[in-house]
């Protein structure tokens, strides 16, 4: 069996009153209801040939439909969730309008069994948050980047 590897970024910004990461709520019915764990990182898949970093910055602009911002990347290193996949995240300083993104699309069947193929957001909304905010959002297996970006600002 072929462990999936998804790659992201995690977008921060710093301001007077500390900082803040950008994150998006995932789109589809499943996860319309929910608020609590329904948060991800923009991330997606890669496949062999593709690097990681190639991967983040690809699933950025095909998530939210904005080009990923151009600053250093900080190596927040990887994770495994607990569907099995295997998740890297680079951090990245920057500042985007949530109101400015168009999300891209996927299709599956709705309802369940129903035989009607429908459309959805990949993500149905985006947001600043501090990262004590963010914490409870985050898809558990995700949370470790929130601190792993902590230590990194404490440090710099």
């Amino acid at each position: 069996m072929t462990v999936k590897r998804s790659a992201g970024l995690l977008v921060f910004r710093t301001s007077g009153g500390g900082p803040e990461v950008l994150i998006a709520h995932m789109g589809g019915p499943m996860w319309a209801k929910r608020d609590a764990g329904a948060w991800s990182v923009p991330k997606g898949e890669y496949e062999p040939g593709e690097t990681a970093e190639a991967a983040a910055r690809r699933e950025f602009v095909e998530e939210l439909g904005l080009p990923a911002p151009d600053g250093d990347k900080v190596p927040l290193g990887e994770t495994r969730q607990a569907n099995g996949k295997i998740v890297t995240v680079w951090a990245v300083e920057g500042d985007l309008d949530p109101a400015a993104v168009v999300p891209g699309t996927f299709t599956m069947e709705w309802p369940r069994g129903s035989g009607v193929e429908r459309e959805f957001p990949e993500v149905d909304r985006v947001a600043w948050f501090t990262p004590e905010e963010a914490a409870h959002r985050l898809v558990a297996g995700q949370r470790v980047f929130l601190d792993r970006l902590e230590q990194y600002l404490r440090e710099r």
